[in-house]
């Protein structure tokens, strides 16, 4: 640490963005409030960044200034829009919003696939046209769930999901047997050969390379006719129009998509229009007060900084993710 106060600048989409609770740190450091276009300025002299504004790129394009910089918070679980070579190669340490948005997302995918079972939407397309219409659901319990992504919020879906007697299998980044959350976990690059096993596939892959278009034609026409998908993990690990062509074939039973190529999903997009597709603009972790948890988890972070301790679950930027037990 220098004599002087270190400075830690904190991207916002605008002035009126500014994350809430952070004068808890002003004695001990200069915080330096900036959008995108001021951002290179901002970083002179900055060692740490606080990226509010989670979804902006603008990192790679400043990168000059960043001589100073040793650690960077994203407020979002995902960090595919910030890692980039020259960022991958460097001593500074990234850290992300792991925890925070877990408990929301699995409530969202358990919430999804009961929606499908107990035909809610099938429900409220008869409310609206006034029809009475006695129709037998079908269970949840003794389903067979296939989540995909092995990190902290698929392990809490697959928790809650064992808790209302669904059986779960993970895939990853390797295969296993005896992990602790999902007891077997399969190969991810061998999707295709297991997903017909599933009822219930859900993706909440970090996007990384390996993750890009994952979910293809090839893997939808292995799934059952009867599976349901699930997808909250990032829209680009899904080819879309792969999708759309196996719910209009009738290849799959339905699907749950909370995240897309193109955010905000075009009025134009075919996707709006698929028979047993149901669409959520991006929102699955956002529960009440997350905004507040984002803002104080960095808090409790740049304590521990500030302190010289060293940061918990930091990301493996080769990776793309914060690698779990197992990976």
């Amino acid at each position: 640490m220098t004599s002087n106060p270190p400075v830690i600048a904190v991207l916002v989409a605008d002035a009126d963005d500014r994350p809430p609770g952070l004068a808890a740190l002003a004695s001990r450091a200069t915080l330096r409030y900036t959008d995108a276009a001021g951002l290179g300025a901002a970083l002179e002299g900055a060692e740490a960044l606080f990226l509010w504004d989670f979804f902006s790129t603008a990192v790679r394009d400043v990168w000059r200034h960043c001589g100073d910089l040793r650690w960077i918070h994203v407020a979002a679980a995902g960090v595919d829009k910030l890692l980039f070579p020259e960022l991958r190669d460097s001593e500074v340490v990234v850290t992300n919003a792991r925890g925070i948005f877990d408990r929301p997302i699995a409530e969202f995918v358990l919430a999804s696939v009961l929606a499908h079972l107990k035909l809610m939407r099938e429900g409220l397309e008869l409310q609206r046209a006034h029809e009475w219409r006695h129709r037998e659901t079908r269970p949840l319990r003794g389903r067979r769930a296939l989540i995909v992504g092995t990190g902290s919020i698929g392990r809490e879906i697959a928790r809650l999901l064992r808790a209302v007697d669904v059986d779960v299998t993970g895939a990853g980044r390797t295969a296993r047997e005896g992990d602790p959350d999902f007891g077997s976990v399969i190969a991810s690059s061998t999707l295709s050969k297991h997903v017909g096993d599933f009822d219930v596939v859900v993706n909440v892959t970090p996007l990384t390379d390996d993750t890009r278009n994952l979910f293809d034609r090839n893997v939808f026409a292995a799934m059952s006719p009867s599976a349901y998908f699930v997808n909250v993990g990032r829209g680009q690990s899904v080819v879309e129009a792969d999708l759309v062509a196996a719910l209009q074939a009738g290849a799959l039973a339905g699907a749950a998509l909370d995240v897309f190529q193109q955010e905000p999903l075009p009025a134009e997009s075919p996707l709006w229009d698929v028979p047993g597709l149901t669409i959520s603009p991006h929102l699955s972790g956002d529960s009440t007060g997350w905004l507040d948890a984002l803002a104080a988890q960095f808090v409790e972070l740049a304590d521990r900084w500030l302190a010289g301790d060293p940061l918990p679950h930091p990301v493996d930027k080769q990776l793309g993710f914060v690698p779990s037990a197992g990976q």
